[in-house]
């Protein structure tokens, strides 16, 4: 994803349409597309939020009644990802697929254990992980185009943390019940990623709109 300036990435400029030159001619950052980046940033904040909150509750009080924060999870990284700017459609298109093979998954273990039991389930069953990963390979893709886009070394974190610890539980090599610590750690650079982002001009978020509009004039001439 091509970016604007440094020097244009560090402000907060929100005035009026602003005209940038692309990869392939000019194009303008509107309203629109402001409104568009806060809701994703909100989406992402609103995801490490809830998944600290889901965390701590686990931790200190038990996983009885970590639906909420769940649900919260699942709404906050769908709208994130349906905000996100990615170039290429198809891949955007998969980021939303697995979001919803996820969330069927967990559907799914509510429906098994109970919306009281399913952390328990998940301890005592790990192949459980099959059924809700995708959900965590679409968080895995939002923390790769992060760092990809803003080469930010927190979303390194997100990107490499999440396969790898729902790998070694899958795998029983490290189980779930002793990941806590590294969990939070994932957590904690989501949400100082997720901070950080507010310093952003949208601008940096929007990316080369040029780009988006050649692929797009080809996808429909290919029609």
């Amino acid at each position: 994803m091509n970016t604007p300036s440094p020097d244009k990435i560090g402000t907060t400029d929100q005035s009026a349409d602003q005209l940038h030159q692309g990869m392939f001619g000019t194009y303008l950052i509107t309203d629109a597309d402001r409104r568009e980046v806060t809701a994703y940033r909100v989406s992402v904040l609103t995801l490490a939020v809830a998944q600290l909150g889901f965390l701590v509750q686990w931790a200190w009080a038990g996983s009885t009644w970590i639906g909420p924060w769940l649900v919260l999870m699942a709404v906050a990284l769908g709208l994130a990802l349906h905000w996100i700017h990615i170039y290429l459609r198809p891949l955007h298109q998969a980021l939303r697929l697995l979001w919803l093979l996820g969330v069927g998954g967990g559907i799914a273990l509510v429906y098994q254990a109970g919306p009281t039991q399913m952390g328990n389930a998940l301890l005592a069953q790990p192949l459980w992980i099959i059924a809700i990963g995708p959900y965590f390979a679409a968080l895995t893709g939002l923390g790769f185009k992060e760092f990809f886009c803003f080469r930010r070394l927190e979303a390194v974190g997100v990107t490499a943390l999440v396969p790898l610890l729902l790998m070694l539980a899958l795998l029983g090599v490290v189980p779930l019940e002793k990941q806590g610590p590294l969990w939070f750690l994932e957590a904690v650079l989501l949400l100082v990623m997720a901070v950080g982002k507010f310093r952003l001009d949208p601008a940096a978020d929007i990316g080369d709109k040029s780009v988006f509009q050649e692929l797009e004039q080809r996808r429909r001439t290919m029609r």
